[in-house]
């Protein structure tokens, strides 16, 4: 029986298939199922393999290498381990091209050039940009290509330090059938760069477009593929640009590097705790400081509440950087708990700034800003807010406590808010503690 040499994958959904159909199974999608060869299978005898101590392998282990952009270098766990592969993302406009040509600017001052590929913008383009920037580009190597051969091509002939695809949708491999941007082009180009930067040990970016969904286009085998998965977000008619991973093999998944766009381009925030809390209100009622964890950095947020008369049946509970769950969970124990009514009234809590708190350490500053926009009085300016609170009306010490009083010190607050335990002694900070949240909010009384 002769073995399979292609198979038919869906465009839109990916799926497999040893025979064209005219209509994939999985999705219902009409002619969307597309040619796409099958590598050659190997007979065995032609096998081989190579056995790697785990000793060995860990003393293999190169120093990571850092990037000249300090918030970057955070995200990804350290700096740049050898053959990693990075994808990034983020929707049009937000900055992903202007972080990666300052990325390669920055990593020019190495021994070896830069590769970078420009795969939607002609070679004037990319200069107008750099010379926006500042970046001199010396030994940065421009390559404005679509084609894999010739990338791979070019990539193999030199020595490059770190090699960036701008963008994977965009390159397009001369044996699929498939347009750029489809799922097979997108999932074999990505295989074979990642193959690549794997043998050779070359660090690779890859930038990702996003659907209207905010998830990254194509396949989600495209995910599995990489090394780190990076997000670009931002508010509307915000400055700030906040860098999240949501993968992350070298490092951990809950840092968030914080830039702000400059007419010189992006530009790290040294201290974003000054500038979350730089627009926060004086005197206003619902409006309480958070210190929170941003993976190994502890950061200072502002939680806003607003307890509104509701004319509705079924009061409206709504939540902007915060579960929404949790705060209907927190509404119910405010309730039983503390003795707030609050069925009549619909209960609004965002986090200004963008910043998504994920730690159950906002639920203290959570339920101090909807008791205080309840009660119509601010929150001392004086105070900061951190502990988890359980369904019981029990506080609860959360981690790094030490490191969140620091940066309130740091940041001019007098007083913390916070379950019992072992804290430790800062320098310039009262603690307040309180094991039950009916007692918490009374010490702000």
């Amino acid at each position: 029986m002769a073995k399979i040499r292609a198979s038919f994958v869906c465009q839109a959904c990916g799926t497999v298939s040893p025979k064209w159909l005219g209509r994939c199974p999985s999705c219902q999608a009409w002619e969307s199922l597309v040619e796409e060869p099958l590598a050659p299978t190997s007979t065995g005898n032609s096998i081989t393999y190579k056995l790697t101590p785990l000793a060995a392998a860990r003393e293999a282990q190169a120093p990571r290498t850092l990037t000249g952009l300090s918030e970057l270098d955070r995200v990804l766990g350290g700096g740049l381990v050898a053959g990693m592969v990075v994808l990034v993302g983020g929707e049009p406009g937000i900055g992903k091209s202007t972080l990666m040509l300052q990325l390669a600017a920055s990593l020019e001052t190495g021994a070896a050039p830069v590769l970078y590929v420009s795969a939607e913008e002609s070679t004037r383009q990319v200069g107008l940009r750099a010379g926006r920037l500042g970046a001199t580009g010396q030994s940065v190597m421009l390559l404005p290509e679509t084609g894999l051969e010739s990338i791979l091509a070019a990539w193999r002939e030199g020595a490059f330090s770190a090699v960036i695809v701008d963008s994977i949708q965009a390159v397009r491999a001369g044996e699929l059938a498939g347009a750029p941007g489809s799922v097979g082009q997108v999932r074999f180009c990505a295989a074979e760069f990642a193959n690549l930067a794997k043998e050779i040990g070359t660090a690779l970016f890859l930038v990702g477009h996003v659907t209207k969904e905010g998830s990254l286009a194509g396949p989600r085998v495209l995910e599995h593929l990489v090394d780190t998965v990076l997000y670009f977000e931002s508010e509307p008619a915000m400055r700030l640009r906040l860098l999240r991973a949501v993968k992350n093999r070298f490092g951990a998944t809950d840092e968030v590097g914080v830039f702000e766009m400059t007419d010189l381009g992006l530009a790290p925030v040294q201290n974003p705790s000054a500038v979350f809390l730089a627009h926060r209100p004086a005197d206003a009622p619902g409006s309480a400081v958070c210190a929170a964890m941003s993976g190994t950095r502890p950061l200072l947020v502002e939680v806003q509440a607003l307890v509104s008369p509701s004319g509705l049946a079924m009061p409206r509970r709504q939540a902007l950087g915060v579960d929404p769950g949790r705060l209907n969970m927190l509404c119910a124990v405010l309730n039983i708990h503390a003795g707030l009514d609050l069925s009549g009234y619909d209960v609004f809590v965002n986090v200004a700034g963008g910043i998504k708190l994920t730690e159950p350490a906002a639920d203290l500053a959570v339920a101090v800003a909807v008791m205080r926009s309840l009660a119509a009085r601010p929150v001392p300016a004086d105070v900061v807010c951190f502990g988890e609170v359980g369904l019981a009306g029990e506080l609860r010490a959360v981690s790094r406590t030490s490191a969140r009083l620091s940066e309130a010190a740091r940041q001019g607050f007098k007083r913390a808010l916070s379950a019992p335990g072992k804290h430790g002694r800062t320098k310039g900070i009262h603690l307040l503690s309180a094991s039950r949240l009916d007692a918490a909010l009374h010490l702000l009384a």
